[in-house]
């Protein structure tokens, strides 16, 4: 005993004991046994060096795994389509239609006569539905690749005209002209940073035009001496007029006036319209492509629509979204100021009661996500001293607010109701408040 007391490394747990930990064991049927097993050799071998003591064996092989799925957070920015975050949350009815396309499914299968059928028919027909000014539709991976196929379709080889005032960056430095570069087609740039005429335009055309690009600049604003040619305008200069209007709003939604929609860019003459799938829409990650029969099919028929092609479980989601459009993304947009002040004050009044200060201020929340800017939403917080930002992001689960002025702000109009204990057990959590 006396050897033991004076030497710990021979307190450190053996291996088998350690694997048969339920923790341990849990994780070994996500990330595998071997994976876990390497965790365990890696702790024991730092207790024995005396990094650790043998007690924080267990933990350390733990804290040295991977993470098996990302990880749930609660969305307290009061952005409503938080890019970090993963933009939209998925509505239950398609987080259970996601559930139940991982097994086996009728994905490009028609039961009645057990033949092939075109996949992902009732997303393309809840789509269609959605939008009936749309003459086709097709869905592919992401916004970027709707574009992408459309250039490589209609104008390989041949002049896309657009803006100079639209040509914009669309995140992690990607940039709209090195995009549709890329794709083999040469751009027609007209006009200047702020005004662009439909002159210009006009005067840019010619036997090499394949397209002209209309780009709603959706995640940046340019005020004072500008113009820009609307699609009703462009189509008039008798060639396809293609529209991103990036966030994915199927139909006018009176909150964001100056947020473009596909129905409505049908009707002005659009040839074409590609959008997202994640963000006003609520739906999934997904490239939408809407518009004349014969384009669409082109672009369908493309060897390189098989490579952007979408999997299963976002046929699942997005059809689910589509036939129900009660999001959680609609919900947050549409929340009522009023309500969020109440409920924001009722999770004060509950914090107090356990002996922690907050305070609710007004607050305004954002669309985010590459969407509406410059549109602010009147809404609430809970304000608590800065230092539970920390903490708060790095506790189970996970809470993400926005420090302002040296307090942390929680906006609870993206926090599901039913997870408003969560977020108050989380705050009594934090270590050394007050």
């Amino acid at each position: 005993m006396g050897d033991v007391a004076a030497d710990p490394r021979r307190r450190v747990p053996r291996t088998d004991a350690l694997l048969a930990d339920p923790r341990l064991a849990a994780a070994a049927v996500t990330v595998g046994r071997e994976r876990v097993k390497a965790a365990v050799h890696r702790a024991q071998e730092r207790a024995r060096r005396g990094e650790i003591t043998p007690e924080a064996v267990r933990d350390a092989a733990l804290a040295a795994l991977p993470a098996s799925t990302p990880r749930a957070v609660l969305n307290a920015t009061g952005v409503v389509l938080h890019t970090n975050l993963g933009r939209a949350a998925l509505s239950p009815a398609a987080v259970a239609a996601v559930a139940a396309a991982t097994g086996h499914t009728d994905v490009e299968l028609d039961l009645r006569t057990g033949r092939r059928a075109r996949r992902g028919r009732d997303a393309l027909d809840a789509l269609a539905a959605a939008v009936p000014d749309a003459g086709a539709v097709h869905v592919v991976n992401n916004g970027a690749a709707a574009l992408v196929l459309a250039a490589t379709a209609l104008a390989a080889d041949a002049e896309i005209v657009v803006s100079r005032g639209e040509l914009v960056e669309i995140g992690d430095g990607f940039r709209l002209p090195d995009l549709l570069e890329s794709t083999g087609a040469r751009l027609r740039e007209v006009g200047t940073t702020n005004r662009s005429t439909l002159d210009d335009y006009a005067a840019a055309l010619g036997p090499r035009t394949g397209f002209v690009l209309k780009v709603h600049p959706s995640n940046f604003q340019v005020t004072g001496f500008t113009s820009a040619v609307p699609v009703r305008a462009l189509a008039t200069l008798g060639v396809p007029v293609v529209a991103d209007i990036g966030s994915g709003l199927l139909a006018p939604d009176a909150l964001l006036p100056a947020e473009p929609d596909a129905a409505s860019t049908l009707r002005a003459g659009a040839a074409l319209v590609t959008a997202s799938g994640d963000k006003l829409l609520g739906g999934p990650q997904a490239g939408l492509l809407l518009g004349a029969a014969d384009l669409v099919e082109r672009l369908r028929r493309h060897p390189l629509a098989r490579a952007l092609r979408v999997d299963k479980l976002t046929l699942a989601a997005l059809a689910a979204t589509l036939g129900d459009p009660t999001t959680p993304t609609r919900t947050a947009l549409h929340a009522d100021p009023g309500a969020l002040r109440e409920r924001t004050e009722r999770l004060r009044d509950a914090l107090a009661a356990d002996g922690c200060e907050a305070q609710v201020v007004p607050a305004g929340a954002v669309v985010g996500g590459g969407g509406a800017p410059g549109v602010e939403l009147p809404s609430w917080a809970l304000a608590l001293p800065e230092h539970y930002a920390g903490p708060l992001r790095l506790g189970d689960p996970p809470v993400l607010g926005r420090v302002v002025r040296g307090r942390l702000l929680l906006d609870l109009r993206c926090v599901p109701v039913d997870a408003d204990a969560a977020l108050r057990a989380a705050v009594l959590r934090v270590p050394g408040r007050g």
